[in-house]
């Protein structure tokens, strides 16, 4: 057990940290979902000092079973909201800034990632509530994105240090999100101003589809601790990461510059499956993962921590709540962000040819 002092009064929280497992400490008996909010208002200090250590910690022994339960919960920690920018997985909207978590097909597990980290202003807080823990799997694990950048190769964390990641998106109505649902407007020029406001490249396919790409950093330092994580959707969203199967029929559909998703390293040279891979088991040695039990509250810093989704049988509710908003720019990024689709032209701002040629060696 690892207790962390508390000055300010509200006791010591003791934490559970087991191997394979992320932090946890057990609520004290309390009167309600009232007597809850109380104690979380008292422990608050205490709880951001956890998330600075640990990453992520777990609440476990909440009398929170309903929606209004953890939107009360949530306006406990959070204290200011963040919007759902650039939607690009499906989620219920249960109002008042509460959303279930991702919306896929319970047999398909979910990558780890941070969450927005393709926008220039992201959540800094991550609330995951349980009211309904499913039969079997359906965890959500965490990395440590500390221990995520110290774990890759040096050289993939070199390139990404001095050219950042690529996001390249294709929207449809037929394959992943369409425009008008990601940007919540059917105003073509509301997207694009949208679109130059926020660094993201874009055009319009002769079918009225969009197309839009965006260089972001890959690298960032938390604006607190000052501290260096991996912090990016590189993995998520990478080719290589899809099944094999569907991966080479919508290769073969659209081509790699038109697939819904894409990403490569900011040079625009597209990653291998090896280097997919390298990047998957540096997650994996830094994931760990804790059952859901209803009345569950996961608490996650999204700069230090990357989360994701097991898949899992049974019913599952899981609500989700986003808040603390960052800007980019106080996380010191090691690139700038910049609107730019990856072509050879977009290279000279970001290395001289010498350095072209040792990244490509």
């Amino acid at each position: 057990m690892a207790g962390i002092e508390d000055p300010v009064g509200a006791g010591t929280l003791d934490w559970q940290v087991l191997p394979g497992r992320p932090a946890l400490t057990e609520v004290p008996g309390v009167d309600g979902i009232a007597g809850a909010c109380a104690w979380l208002s008292r422990s608050a200090p205490e709880l951001r000092r956890a998330l600075r250590q640990f990453g992520a910690v777990y609440l476990r022994g909440l009398p929170m079973s309903t929606v209004e339960d953890f939107a009360r919960v949530r306006d406990v920690l959070i204290t200011e909201s963040t919007p759902y920018r650039e939607k690009a997985t499906p989620r219920s909207d249960f109002g008042d800034g509460v959303f279930s978590s991702t919306d896929l097909p319970a047999s398909q597990p979910i990558h780890m990632h941070n969450e927005n980290s393709y926008t220039l202003t992201f959540p800094g807080l991550l609330l995951f509530g349980c009211l309904t823990a499913p039969r079997e799997g359906g965890a959500t694990p965490v990395a440590d994105c500390r221990k995520v950048l110290a774990a890759l190769p040096a050289t993939t964390v070199r390139r990404m240090r001095e050219v950042g990641w690529l996001l390249t998106r294709s929207y449809s109505e037929y394959i992943s999100t369409d425009w008008r649902t990601a940007f919540a407007t059917g105003d073509e020029a509301e997207v694009e101003r949208y679109c130059k406001e926020n660094l993201i490249a874009h055009e319009w396919q002769p079918d009225g589809n969009l197309r839009t790409s965006q260089r972001r950093p890959g690298i960032i330092s938390h604006p607190v601790t000052g501290e260096q994580v991996w912090f990016n959707h590189l993995a998520f969203w990478n080719e290589w990461s899809l099944d094999e199967e569907l991966r080479q029929t919508l290769v073969d559909e659209f081509g790699r510059d038109r697939l819904p998703f894409n990403t490569s390293l900011g040079d625009g040279v597209p990653l291998t499956a090896e280097e997919l891979a390298q990047i998957l088991a540096a997650y994996d040695a830094a994931t760990v993962r804790q059952p859901w039990q209803p009345g569950d509250l996961l608490v996650v810093d999204n700069i230090l921590t990357a989360h994701g989704r097991d898949a899992f049988q049974g019913d599952r509710r899981i609500v989700v709540a986003m808040g603390e908003p960052v800007e980019l720019t106080d996380c010191r990024p090691t690139v700038e962000p910049a609107a730019a689709f990856a072509d050879v032209a977009d290279l000279a701002d970001l290395a001289d040819l010498a350095d072209l040629a040792d990244l490509a060696d």
